[in-house]
């Protein structure tokens, strides 16, 4: 009980910031800041051993819910030994559509604990996609569980179900997702969407050339620390809190920011959300794309390189 994991670090804090945070508790073993292995970015994320659990607990109830820049920080016991943990997070396709999370669940359960689950539906008629994420507390029960059910039929269905580690989808499944993404026959907006925006002068020319990419014109740009991705149509009290809880649980999100008014400092109805994979980013765009936030309906799309000017 001394092992903390801390989430949502802000992108530019150190691990010496890191360590003298926590240090102020308390004696520290070791502290760690998780970062990118090839970009040297932060991920957002660390870990502080203490030398006594008192100090664990009392970096808990201290620093949990604290307010860093515009990050709000949640400090919790890690779990135990990272390596039989890792990567226990499976993508299941071929699902049939009338299957419900609940039975989901029970379908993969017997392999081991599910710590959470997810079936995406489609934004506008509410119909399951068919495809679905199941994250394991461990790996080697994700293994079994691919194991046994990958090709099989699950009850009540006439097709076998594809299962596969979600952190690393073949380029087909690349293939697929991005022609979901820009020629599914029920896209809500039609393309004429920029025009739509050019009667509207009080956006910036930025807002306009975002948009374009909703029409499948521009494949999506790689910023250098990952995908970012352009969240349009948010409300004005719309805040950084939001875009996290929308799109964290697609996988990891290394940097959100809602664009403000200078003057009232009220979001100018757009946003922006850098995630470092490149499939959870579509996934998430696939699934957040006409999602209907308050009385608002959301359009998401890759930010693109503003080649076309």
């Amino acid at each position: 009980k001394t092992n903390l994991i801390v989430n949502y670090l802000p992108q530019n804090m150190t691990q010496e910031e890191l360590k003298s945070l926590f240090g102020s508790i308390g004696e520290i073993e070791s502290c760690k800041l998780v970062r990118d292995k090839i970009t040297g970015q932060s991920l957002g994320y660390g870990f502080v051993n203490y030398v006594e659990p008192k100090d664990a607990e009392k970096a808990i109830n201290t620093l949990n819910g604290l307010r860093l820049q515009t990050k709000t920080i949640k400090v919790s016991y890690a779990r135990p030994s990272s390596a039989s943990i890792r990567d226990a997070n499976l993508y299941v396709s071929g699902l049939p559509k009338t299957m419900t999370q609940k039975e989901l669940e029970q379908l993969f359960s017997q392999y081991g604990r599910i710590i959470t689950s997810r079936i995406l539906v489609d934004q506008v008629t509410g119909v399951s996609r068919g495809v679905g994420f199941i994250r394991f507390d461990k790996r080697i029960e994700a293994e079994e569980a691919i194991k046994g059910l990958n090709g099989q039929k699950p009850p009540s269905a006439t097709e076998p179900i594809t299962v596969k580690f979600a952190n690393n989808p073949s380029q087909k499944t690349n293939q697929a997702i991005l022609s979901q993404l820009y020629h599914s026959p029920n896209r809500r907006y039609p393309a004429p969407l920029a025009q739509q925006a050019q009667r509207f002068s009080r956006f910036p020319p930025m807002t306009i050339d975002g948009m374009t990419s909703l029409a499948g014109i521009n494949i999506p740009g790689h910023a250098g620390t990952g995908w970012c991705i352009f969240v349009y149509n948010l409300a004005p009290d719309a805040d950084e809190s939001i875009l996290w809880q929308m799109f964290g649980p697609f996988g990891a999100v290394t940097n959100v920011k809602v664009i403000r008014d200078f003057n009232t400092n009220k979001c100018k109805g757009f946003g922006f959300v850098t995630m470092t994979n490149y499939d959870e980013a579509a996934m998430a765009i696939a699934s957040l794309n006409g999602y209907r936030l308050g009385d608002r309906v959301l359009q998401v799309s890759f930010k693109t390189n503003k080649t076309h000017k």
